[in-house]
């Protein structure tokens, strides 16, 4: 039987769309009563990029196949699963419904990899509430993003 993980991930990016925008990723991976905090920062990149890799961060972390559950405030990423995007960019070879490439395209890609490995369902949640480990990730994603602006 496999290891029940629940992973909670958020993303964040100051400067949106700017050249030199400053992102970060918290992700909170729990099995049992074992509980990991992982954050990262980046510069030069956008909050759908921070939001995707921050699950794709904690899913590769996972040492052997499981069953997940992850939560996200990204709309994004969750619907991208839920709502069959992603199964209908791989069928129109990664080409949205415009003809044009997916944005994020690998990043996506290395998720559908992850969630052949792993039974993973996808669970939104509302950002910025009464969610302590959502709320846990947003603050590890700001550390993050404190951490790279200090370095620059």
């Amino acid at each position: 039987m496999k290891k029940e993980v629940i992973i909670y991930s958020d993303g964040g990016c100051r400067g949106n769309g700017k050249d030199a925008a400053v992102g970060g990723y918290g992700a909170v991976l729990i099995y049992g009563n074992i509980k990991k905090e992982i954050k990262k920062g980046f510069i030069n990149t956008t909050n759908n990029i921070m939001e995707l890799t921050a699950a794709i961060d904690a899913l590769s972390m996972l040492k052997e196949p499981c069953r997940v559950k992850l939560y996200s405030d990204s709309a994004y990423l969750v619907n991208g699963f839920k709502q069959g995007w992603v199964d209908k960019w791989q069928k129109n070879g990664w080409k949205t419904s415009n003809k044009e490439p997916v944005k994020n395209m690998e990043l996506w890609k290395r998720l559908v990899e992850l969630s052949k490995i792993h039974e993973i369902e996808f669970i939104k949640v509302k950002g910025h509430s009464d969610n302590e480990l959502n709320n846990r990730c947003d603050e590890l994603a700001n550390e993050a993003m404190d951490e790279v602006e200090r370095s620059l």
